[in-house]
């Protein structure tokens, strides 16, 4: 099970990692097309406001498709092999279960409990639980829909890709042969998914009365769902209705708010006597105190060694979150590596509102910072500052129990949030040592992840030892065959690894952000011969292994010339001098090495059964 989830875990970062810098580029384009901070600049006929639209328009193209996303990237982190087609595949399937379901509904649309599938899509709006995926028009199942398919899609790509069909089917092999079961898999899933899936909308809907008429009660509850239903996409039935729908206002709450600003900025009357409902549209808060707390929680409980690797990935992650309201690269670092942290984000987020509203705050506060700034606090400050301040104290307070709840969680039940790896320290020094010359010449290397992949690949056991390999953000995470073939944790350290996580046969090797390079490496050189370390270090005698160590501290067999004997030592002529190892390391070998001295090219090694080690060492060059 844990491997299975160190893959799923992994697979779900190659989309999300795309989200943060697309959410800055939205939030650049929605302060800089603000006409509330820039004034006339930023009206729509200008030429800056033209240039700034276009901007965001193209930040916006990760967020529009984040379905095709996840269907894209999930068979890339766990296909076996040939990930690029799988990926293919993934698309294709999903797109054929999207107009699945769309000739069903076309066809037979009462029968589901969809009626109205010949209207057309419209903005802001629930369209009866209808969207378009690529043009088609089809039911919104968000990501669950895109997983689902791409999990079948998967299982189906690793079990067979490689099926060997008659000759004369030979053109339906590889991708077209799983096309074509996934073209049968997804008839029967559409049909499944129109009878069951308008219910479950049907049944989100029913709520809205209820929540519209039980003040606090129903602000919790509204702004729990809206948080809790995102992965699901039903999310959409809860905010739509009351934000651009009639289900609190007529007309929505967003026009609405718009519509009556004025008069709000002009009254000193309370926001909630003038506007109860907009206590609906609070649902930002989180995204503004809430989600920088976790981000800090994630940063704290973060190993000291990985503090600047998760610093990196979550500061971009939260200024957007902060200044757009785009939480996505934060909430889906944690959504499926530790879904208990994603209900406990909901519940304390739904409490947030639910406590703001109840202390009279009300507003347009579904976005980021900008918004909070220039469709309230700004136009309405002189009136009604103290409402403002008051929502802020909430908020730090809310942010204060945010981050030590994340953490204490964290902490307790060792959650897998961005920089939990372990970091054991290796007490077995006989690795470090021998691949020590690696990584001296790694630097060496004009592609410097091949000498890291090899490595891996080697300490791994071999690539006859990988069963399967993937990675996450900054992790490599590999299915071993046989975990007594890795090699101790001090060897990855050897080259350039931070540390190892060991769950029996799911191997993590904590490599950084640039671990997809260092991956795609591997990938090459396992498909090809890899020196296996492991498997012959068990054919070596135990004088051959410990004069195997000697050779590698002497910066490998390919750096001596010549080994003899002199007065009692070995003296060793080698090409490089730098590479030898001091000799604090020659020590630590536990040889019973007395002395190494370097002058030239000449290593002078002082120590027991001299004569012995030369002749075994020359033995092996």
């Amino acid at each position: 099970m844990m491997q299975k989830l160190q893959k799923f875990g992994a697979a779900m970062f190659v989309p999300v990692l795309l989200f943060s810098f697309a959410g800055l580029v939205v939030a650049f384009g929605s302060l800089f097309t603000n006409a509330e901070i820039f004034h006339n600049l930023a009206q729509p006929n200008t030429t800056w406001y033209g240039i700034w639209y276009t901007i965001q328009e193209g930040g916006w193209t990760i967020f529009r498709q984040v379905p095709l996303l996840f269907v894209v990237g999930l068979p890339i982190g766990l296909a076996k092999k040939s990930q690029g087609r799988a990926a293919l595949e993934s698309l294709v399937t999903y797109l054929t279960f999207n107009y699945f379901i769309g000739g069903m509904l076309s066809q037979w649309g009462p029968f589901f409990g969809v009626r109205n599938y010949a209207k057309p899509i419209l903005a802001n709006s629930t369209n009866g639980g209808l969207t378009e995926i690529a043009g088609i028009k089809t039911l919104d199942t968000s990501i669950v829909g895109a997983l689902v398919v791409a999990g079948i899609v998967v299982w189906l790509h690793n079990k067979y890709f490689d099926k060997k069909l008659p000759d004369w089917l030979g053109t339906f092999q590889g991708s077209a042969y799983v096309v074509i079961l996934g073209f049968a898999s997804m008839f029967v899933l559409a049909f499944v998914t129109c009878l069951v899936w308008p219910k479950i909308q049907l049944g989100i809907s029913g709520l809205q009365g209820f929540m519209k008429n039980s003040g606090v009660i129903g602000v919790w509850i509204y702004c729990f769902l809206q948080r809790v239903l995102i992965p699901t996409g039903l999310h959409h039935f809860i905010y739509i209705p009351f934000q651009y729908g009639p289900a609190a206002v007529a007309g929505g709450l967003q026009p609405y708010w718009l519509k009556h600003l004025a008069d709000f900025a002009g009254s000193t009357q309370a926001l909630k006597t003038l506007a109860p409902s907009m206590g609906f549209e609070l649902f930002g808060n989180e995204k503004v105190f809430g989600i920088p707390a976790i981000c800090y929680a994630f940063y704290v409980t973060a190993k000291k060694s990985r503090k600047k690797q998760t610093a990196a990935l979550l500061i971009p992650a939260g200024l957007t979150s902060i200044a757009a309201g785009i939480t996505e690269p934060v909430e889906f670092t944690f959504l499926f590596a530790a879904p208990v942290l994603w209900f406990v984000h909901s519940f304390l987020a739904a409490t947030m509102d639910a406590t703001m509203y109840a202390f009279g705050i009300v507003g347009q506060f579904d976005g980021g910072l900008i918004q909070f700034a220039s469709m309230n606090w700004i136009p309405l400050w002189a009136n009604h500052w103290h409402t403002w301040i008051t929502q802020i104290v909430i908020g730090l307070i809310f942010a204060l129990i945010y981050f030590v709840v994340f953490k204490v969680l964290i902490e307790k039940f060792d959650f897998a949030t961005p920089g939990r790896e372990a970091e054991g320290e290796d007490t077995k020094l006989i690795n470090k040592k021998e691949y020590k010359s690696k990584k001296a010449n790694g630097s060496k290397s004009s592609n410097p992840y091949i000498e890291r992949a090899q490595a891996y690949l080697e300490g791994l056991g071999g690539s006859g030892n990988v069963d399967e390999m993937t990675s996450c953000a900054t992790r490599l995470r590999v299915t071993v065959k046989d975990p007594e073939k890795v090699e101790a944790d001090g060897f990855f350290k050897a080259n350039k690894a931070v540390g190892v996580v060991r769950h029996g046969k799911a191997i993590q090797v904590i490599v950084g952000l640039d671990v997809a390079q260092v991956l795609e490496n591997m990938q090459d050189l396992s498909s090809g011969p890899v020196n296996d370390r492991a498997t012959k270090a068990v054919e070596l005698t135990p004088i051959q292994q410990n004069a195997l160590l000697l050779l590698d501290s002497l910066g490998t067999v390919e750096n001596v010339e010549n080994i003899e004997t002199n007065d009692g030592k070995i003296v060793v002529t080698v090409v490089d001098p730098t590479e030898v190892d001091s000799k604090d390391v020659f020590s630590d070998l536990g040889l019973d090495v007395n002395d190494v001295s370097v002058e030239n090219k000449k290593a002078t090694i002082d120590m027991k059964n001299h004569e012995l080690y030369a002749h075994t060492m020359s033995s092996m060059l």
